[in-house]
């Protein structure tokens, strides 16, 4: 395996790392907008990130969307790697602020979250086939990371009604649906998990 490039995903600290029981090292990266925008632009156009809504960006859109992310207050970005590799996105964001303002009863201690696994068929370091259990063992990472943080209570979500993946995803790590609301670009299942319930669906998931 030829080495990591200088400014690459797998030569920036970590901001989080877990090990996973079957699936090996997690680990979450600052993402660097221009750096990571090739990539990045492969992951959300590909068919499968239709959810996205970013199919028709090119690099360049993609590249301004993670700079003004970067620049937001209440909004960040970063890369997942698995065993090294870049794997999935990240977003967290603060909902009283961004995507959910106005939209729904904010509480303190209230964290957002996007999460895109990279689609099989998108290039430049993704795995070759298929692993199973890798969409769970991310958005698991994912969860963990931000729980990580003591001031996060629950976690906030807002995935299209059609994703019904990603419900089971969200279902499988402790989300309660709360009610679906309608924003500009979807209607959208608002769904929240408490620190507790993503504790416990952890410990379900083991046994």
């Amino acid at each position: 395996m030829s080495a990591a490039p200088a400014h690459g995903p797998g030569s920036r600290a970590p901001v989080f790392r877990r090990e996973d029981p079957r699936l090996g090292e997690f680990a979450v990266v600052p993402l660097d907008p221009h750096a990571d925008a090739a990539l990045l632009h492969r992951w959300v156009t590909d068919p499968k990130a239709a959810f996205w809504l970013m199919g028709d960006a090119d690099e360049k859109d993609v590249a301004e969307e993670y700079e003004r992310i970067a620049a937001h207050p209440h909004h960040d970005a970063f890369l997942g790697l698995h065993r090294g590799r870049p794997a999935f996105l990240v977003e967290r964001y603060d909902p009283a602020h961004v995507e959910l303002a106005g939209l729904y009863d904010a509480r303190p201690g209230d964290v957002g979250m996007h999460f895109l696994t990279a689609p099989l068929t998108a290039t430049g370091g993704t795995p070759a086939t298929p692993v199973h259990g890798l969409t769970l063992a991310v958005i698991t990472t994912v969860m963990a990371m931000l729980f990580d943080d003591p001031a996060a209570r629950r976690v906030v979500v807002e995935p299209d009604v059609r994703n019904t993946a990603v419900h089971r995803l969200n279902a499988a790590v402790g989300f309660e649906t709360v009610t679906t609301i309608a924003k500009p670009e979807k209607d959208a299942l608002l769904s929240v998990c408490t620190r507790d319930r993503f504790a416990a669906a952890v410990r379900g998931a083991a046994t």
